[in-house]
């Protein structure tokens, strides 16, 4: 069965065949396409191998370790018939040991693999959209909510933040861009629902970055903020519910060695409480 590149088709179908037919090899005579051909070649078959099980858990590990070469994996993956099912498989058959907590290093490593894959996926502009109306992130919610502290669990749990991850970075960027232009800033300002609506993401996900920080998404989030604080009405709003940790010097050490994200948190501060209150307070460091 010939696999489709770069298909936009969300739906990721059936498990295929058992027989299958490798995709033929490159042609001779070397040159940067002979090159790329032969890695994407290379990335089909291990992701036909995906969906046979006895080559399932070799084709998870080689495809984790080589994703940033194939650049385009995440459409691969999704307009592969089965894969993203097998995916999903490997994912649901750990399940039975979160409670009580019996997971292996060998099933979290095997899992993690998996995840990587799908965050491929999760990342790709082509893919993203169908990853989100499949609602496959619900499948992860089981790994973040385990408390187990030894190292398969928490390995399980930091990659799955980081398919999650994948997303929250491009809808923050995304929100960033809106309120940066006027008619946008408007947009969102202009009712109590559509305000508290993203502050409160904004907020959950400053929540987040207290246990797992990310100085990038920070950055961005700080900036949705201090744009914010740009609508008179808004900015006395925020005067109430401006997350705590952006209140009292908890990134100071994430935004070390980042100046121009602690202006603008200095900036927000003082449009939000007055420069009186900020000197008097602390605020974050200079």
């Amino acid at each position: 069965m010939a696999l489709r590149k770069h298909a936009t088709n969300p739906s990721f179908g059936a498990t295929p065949s058992p027989s299958h037919t490798p995709p033929p090899p490159p042609p001779p005579g070397g040159g940067g396409g002979g090159g790329k051909d032969r890695k994407m070649g290379s990335a089909e078959q291990l992701v036909i191998d995906i969906c046979h099980p006895d080559l399932r858990e070799n084709a998870l590990l080689q495809l984790s370790k080589k994703r940033d070469i194939f650049h385009d994996l995440g459409p691969l993956l999704w307009s592969s018939p089965g894969t993203i099912a097998a995916l999903l498989q490997e994912i649901i058959s750990i399940f039975p040991s979160l409670s009580p907590p019996t997971l292996s290093p060998a099933a979290s490593n095997r899992v993690c693999n998996a995840l990587a894959l799908l965050q491929c996926v999760a990342s790709h502009p082509d893919t993203r959209i169908h990853f989100l109306i499949a609602h496959i992130p619900l499948y992860l919610y089981p790994f973040l909510n385990t408390k187990n502290k030894t190292r398969p669990f928490e390995y399980l749990r930091l990659t799955s933040l980081g398919v999650i991850g994948a997303l929250v970075k491009v809808a923050t960027f995304i929100v960033q861009k809106i309120l940066l232009d006027d008619v946008g800033l408007r947009y969102i300002c202009a009712t109590a629902d559509r305000f508290y609506a993203v502050t409160h993401v904004l907020g959950t996900m400053v929540e987040l970055l207290v246990g797992q920080p990310s100085s990038r998404l920070l950055k961005h989030i700080i900036r949705c903020f201090l744009r914010l604080s740009d609508n008179q009405r808004s900015c006395m709003t925020m005067q109430e519910n401006l997350p705590k940790a952006l209140r009292d010097g908890t990134f100071n050490n994430c935004l070390h060695d980042d100046p121009i994200t602690r202006r603008w948190l200095q900036q927000l501060l003082i449009n939000v409480y007055g420069e009186l209150r900020v000197s008097v307070c602390g605020g974050p460091h200079q």
